[in-house]
């Protein structure tokens, strides 16, 4: 197991009966792309399968918490965890940046930082539990380190969907719904990269990435509100 392996598993109390799984999973496709002679493989298969065990224990945790709230308050609950957004602030918490291996071009691009990276990190580690110790410890570890996200959203009701919020402040501002532009969309079919940016009144407002264009339109909705405050001045046209 490589040291950077090695220190993740030690700091997060990981123990591993196939310590391969731990060590793809640290892998990006920027690295094996460096390094073909290695014959490495990246965590992208991984972070496939994680996608849909985070999506499963994330969905058990709520439904057990919430036994009256329905399916819609249910998967806007679960989105505001799922979310690029929202595994890149949990895989920060974990300091898994400073143990992925990337190539140079992306170590100086500062990939390891990049939230689409971060969270996609995430759900291959989380993959590579789910396939060396089964869905129950992957279970634990995900709420372990949830723990404040899954805390954050238990409250008497849902939150509006971030879309809908900035639809309702583009349009009480200046009578027009936010405009949202694809930027680019890159990468394999089945691990997209999305980025979208939203504006309102002809003014960029925030930026987004995720796996589908919805993901990022979501996270760009996000990043707008962050910079308009609900009750503020109505904005201008622009030039």
């Amino acid at each position: 197991m490589t040291s950077a392996a090695q220190r993740l598993a030690a700091r997060l109390g990981l123990r591993f009966r196939d310590a391969g799984l731990l060590e793809q999973a640290l892998v990006h496709s920027s690295y094996v792309n460096e390094h073909p002679e290695l014959e490495l493989v990246s965590n992208e298969r991984l972070e496939y399968l994680g996608d849909a065990v985070v999506s499963l224990v994330v969905s058990e945790a709520l439904w057990a918490r919430y036994p009256l709230e329905s399916e819609g308050g249910l998967t806007t609950r679960r989105a505001t965890i799922v979310s690029t957004r929202g595994l890149a602030r949990i895989a920060g918490r974990l300091d898994i940046g400073s143990s992925l291996s990337v190539g140079q071009g992306a170590e100086r691009a500062g990939e390891q930082k990049r939230g689409s990276v971060l969270a996609a990190s995430l759900e291959a580690l989380l993959a590579a539990i789910y396939l060396d110790q089964g869905l129950d410890a992957a279970r634990e570890a995900f709420n372990a380190w949830a723990k404040p996200e899954l805390d954050a959203v238990h409250g008497p009701s849902a939150p509006k969907p971030s879309k809908s919020r900035l639809q309702e402040q583009a349009v009480a501002r200046t009578g027009r719904p936010p405009l949202y532009r694809l930027l680019s969309a890159s990468g394999p079919d089945h691990a997209k990269h999305y980025v979208v940016e939203v504006s309102i009144g002809g003014k960029p407002l925030g930026r987004g990435e995720g796996h589908s264009r919805r993901d990022a339109e979501t996270e760009a909705a996000r990043a707008a509100l962050d910079r308009l405050p609900d009750g503020g001045p109505p904005m201008d046209d622009g030039p």
